[in-house]
């Protein structure tokens, strides 16, 4: 299996309003950058966004270390949740979980792909994740 290192990150002006994702993956010397936006979403759904599109990227089964500054993403991987939201229908206690296309599209991925969910500090000085940022926010201001 190929070993591939991708960052992500999600913008949006107003919750819900224009939003963008970038996402940047490496394997060996190669680096692709990928990046997008929609007029009215929620950070939350850039973040899946952008984990999503990068994952569907690859071409074949890959180790991956996904680095993202979301706590939404990382935790409901890391922390169990998904599985949890999964087993009780798409509920919570607090009721239904938002974004469930999104989880349900990045069900297979997870199972394509052994992925491994790191948090980092967002706005901090990774380098990948601020340029992450700056495709994320370019791609929002389209919409702006």
């Amino acid at each position: 299996m190929k070993n591939v290192t991708i960052y992500t990150d999600g913008a949006c002006s107003g919750n819900p309003g224009p939003g963008g994702w970038g996402a940047i993956l490496m394997y060996g010397d190669r680096k692709k950058e990928l990046s997008g936006g929609e007029r009215l979403t929620t950070n939350n759904r850039m973040e899946l966004t952008a984990v999503i599109t990068a994952l569907e990227a690859l071409k074949e089964p890959c180790r991956v270390e996904l680095y993202t500054d979301s706590k939404y993403v990382s935790d409901a991987i890391n922390e169990g949740w998904l599985a949890s939201w999964v087993k009780k229908g798409w509920r919570r206690k607090a009721g239904p979980i938002k974004n469930p296309d999104l989880w349900q599209r990045l069900i297979p991925l997870i199972e394509t792909h052994t992925v491994d969910f790191i948090w980092v500090k967002g706005h901090a000085e990774n380098e990948f994740n601020n340029r992450c940022d700056e495709l994320a926010v370019s791609e929002r201001e389209k919409f702006v």
